[in-house]
């Protein structure tokens, strides 16, 4: 168990190096970007599968209420928690549709469709990454190793170099938090005390990543 521990951790480690010299820039222009939409009502729409999915309701949770300090709500779904739309679409059309005809339906022009996914090779994430796009939203992906087939079909990814699914999704939670840090350093949130009664929050910065930019240009 030991051994097993270390090997966890030293993935980790690797996966916080890869991070650091080679996604960091990638992470802060998504915070920027994020920062000049959502003020003027664009939105960010987010989903995953599994703990994929328990990341991007913890993106969208740090957007709509905050991630370390007071300041503004703005608008952010994590399109797998509406369980009667969830389950409506999945009994009607199917799995691979689940998050495809929600973007259809809440996605504008300008929006940001984020994707989760260890493997980058869900199909339900595929159709929505399709649909994204189609529909004149910035799609941006976050998986595992390359080459994925969700990297390729997303704006922009950051891709975790990592055979570990759990390495992989540690390291996400990671890149979100530095993209929430991105973020309200862009809208102006200061930045020297928490408000009153805050003294401990949810949102409680880094830990760990591992990234590999791999852009891809719209057609």
């Amino acid at each position: 168990m030991l051994r097993a521990a270390h090997a966890h951790c030293q993935s980790l480690q690797e996966a916080l190096v890869s991070l650091r010299e080679g996604g960091l820039e990638q992470v802060a222009q998504w915070g920027r970007h994020l920062a000049a939409i959502l003020p003027v009502g664009g939105r960010l729409l987010a989903g995953g599968n599994g703990g994929s999915a328990a990341q991007a309701q913890h993106l969208t949770a740090e957007l709509v209420g905050r991630y370390q300090r007071e300041r503004p709500a703005y608008s952010a779904i994590a399109l797998h928690a509406d369980t009667s739309s969830l389950t409506a679409i999945g009994n009607d059309y199917g799995f691979e549709e689940l998050y495809a005809r929600q973007v259809a339906a809440h996605g504008r022009p300008g929006d940001v469709l984020m994707l989760l996914s260890t493997s980058g090779r869900s199909p339900n994430l595929l159709a929505a990454a399709d649909t994204g796009r189609a529909a004149g939203l910035r799609v941006w992906a976050m998986t595992g190793p390359r080459p994925n087939p969700l990297a390729f079909r997303a704006d922009e990814a950051l891709c975790i170099g990592s055979g570990s699914t759990a390495t992989v999704q540690e390291s996400h939670l990671v890149a979100l938090h530095l993209l929430c840090e991105s973020f309200d350093h862009e809208v102006g949130v200061p930045g020297d005390e928490l408000p009153d009664g805050a003294a401990s929050v949810d949102g409680d910065g880094a830990a760990s990543g591992g990234g590999v930019v791999a852009p891809y240009p719209p057609p």
